[in-house]
């Protein structure tokens, strides 16, 4: 059977109510965060109470900076760890790619590179190879044929066989 469709009104009407609950939710989270950090700090950080003289000061910044230190260190070890864990995934992650039989060819620099430096980049500097592409190939003269030797001038040929005469010496000799 044919759905009822809702009317325009009663759409918005429920849209609204949607949003005045979801601002609502995102207000007590933001609430619940602010609370979650008071706790912290008040955990982490004990109130300031500066009565004393300069000695007094002198030991609160040696002290607040020792624990600066240590949460500097912290928090490096923490990137380095997640460096670490990022770098195991991606290449998890081509693993499986490899099994799976999916694998996109990266885009290659197109570089010039003449025979020899390619050949030194591939073999190192220890090996050093000249390699001479042309001196390999071999040279090939260029066979004149016996007929265009003989032919010559074109007008020479024309005269020579005009007539009967000419035309029985090109029929004996084809033969």
């Amino acid at each position: 059977m044919a759905e009822k469709k809702m009317s325009t009104s009663r759409k918005n009407q429920l849209k609204s109510l949607l949003l005045q609950i979801a601002e609502t939710m995102l207000e007590e989270e933001a609430g619940e965060a602010e609370k979650e950090k008071m706790v912290y700090m008040e955990e982490n950080c004990p109130v300031l109470s500066i009565s004393g003289g300069t000695q007094e000061l002198q030991e609160l910044c040696r002290k607040l900076h020792k624990q600066i230190e240590m949460v500097d260190e912290e928090r490096y070890d923490m990137e380095m760890k997640m460096k670490k864990s990022n770098k195991e995934i991606d290449d998890l992650k081509l693993k499986v790619r490899d099994l799976n039989g999916k694998f996109r060819k990266p885009a290659l620099k197109k570089v010039r590179m003449s025979a020899d430096a390619m050949l030194a980049a591939l073999l190192g500097s220890k090996h050093k190879v000249s390699m001479d592409l042309r001196a390999n190939l071999k040279q090939v003269k260029k066979e004149i044929k016996e007929e265009e030797k003989q032919t010559g001038d074109w007008r020479k040929n024309i005269e020579h066989k005009a007539g009967m005469d000419g035309r029985k010496k090109m029929f004996e000799t084809d033969a």
